[in-house]
């Protein structure tokens, strides 16, 4: 089965696609699974999830298992893959499991731009669970950044705004911060009444702490009239913006080039995160267009297999329509 066949993963913290994809762009595949990040699982762990998907692929796609490679090209695109040591470390466990005959391992930024741009360079930041950036210049040269949380000086993942949005909520009700209807809105999330009986609730394990990050979509839905939850919205674009100038500045771009955004938390918000990103950039000349990617990761990592395989643009247009119909199909 290998020869002109994709294997696709965008594996996150929260969870993981994996497609097969022929190289006329058909989708063969596409299953969802929990997260796979190696940050948090190992790179045993990490692989296992992917094989257990991968059998699950073969199943849908009417394919049996056999001693060869199931694909020509692998393209793993994973959250927390953030040094060339973390990479190499995965490539090579990876390899030994035989998926493919040539396998890539890039940290899943590099799926978000390639999602949003057929130009296949220019910046992307992803907000999910945590926050990164990648910036590609059209001789390949990289920006990259470590996204490792608070010791690499990142703030803005879903967590990050979830846990300002349970601090702003606590010091509104015991009155050390501005009245905020966070204070309601952050407790109600779990069926609570108050910021100190979510506190108890977190503290006593009632409520695993991992779930705050269920909160940032709720920050960013009081945005739109709390002006407190609007003060951590524009501190998460200042974040971003941020990361994109730097990217910008490293690669010295000749030409303007595109800002996508990706992730979770983007695709959440109503547009506001995304026009405020667009006008903190307003300035900068080498910024041709800031815009939330249109497509999922998942599309972006097929692309990038389909790149490696010399695929026409048509079998790149129809990859990117028959996997959206996937995800939709999945989604219902």
């Amino acid at each position: 089965m290998s020869a002109g066949i994709v294997l696709a993963v965008d594996g996150g913290n929260s969870k993981t696609d994996l497609a097969l994809v022929s190289a006329d762009g058909g989708a063969l595949a596409l299953r969802r699974g929990p997260r796979s990040t190696p940050q948090y699982l190992g790179v045993d762990g990490c692989l296992d999830v992917l094989e257990e998907l991968l059998d699950d692929a073969l199943e849908e796609a009417g394919v049996a298992r056999g001693d060869q490679p199931v694909a020509e090209i692998s393209e793993l695109l994973l959250a927390g893959v953030d040094f060339p040591s973390d990479e190499e470390e995965l490539q090579a466990a990876a390899a030994r499991r035989g998926w493919a005959s040539r396998t890539v391992v890039e940290n899943d930024t590099f799926a978000v731009l390639r999602a949003g741009t057929d130009r296949g360079w220019g910046v992307a930041v992803v907000c999910g669970s945590g926050i990164n950036c990648v910036g590609v210049a059209p001789d390949g040269r990289h920006a990259r950044f470590p996204s490792l949380g608070a010791i690499t000086g990142d703030w803005g993942g879903g967590y990050d705004v979830g846990l300002a949005g349970v601090v702003a909520a606590a010091r509104s009700e015991d009155g050390r911060g501005r009245i905020t209807s966070l204070e309601q809105a952050m407790p109600s999330h779990f069926g609570l009444s108050s910021p100190q009986e979510l506190a108890e609730a977190i503290h006593r394990g009632r409520v695993e702490q991992s779930r705050i990050i269920e909160l940032a979509p709720v920050v960013l839905a009081e945005a739109e009239h709390d002006g407190v939850a609007a003060e951590i919205v524009a501190r998460l674009a200042s974040e971003i913006v941020a990361l994109a100038r730097v990217a910008l500045r490293r690669l010295e771009f000749e030409e303007p080039a595109e800002v996508l955004l990706g992730g979770g938390l983007v695709q959440s918000g109503d547009g506001r995160l995304v026009g405020a990103v667009r006008a903190g950039l307003a300035d900068v000349e080498t910024v041709l267009a800031v815009r939330a990617t249109a497509s999922a990761p998942i599309v972006g990592a097929t692309l990038l297999g389909l790149d490696v395989l010399g695929a026409p643009p048509e079998a790149k247009s129809r990859a990117r329509k028959e996997l959206a119909a996937a995800a939709q199909v999945g989604a219902d």
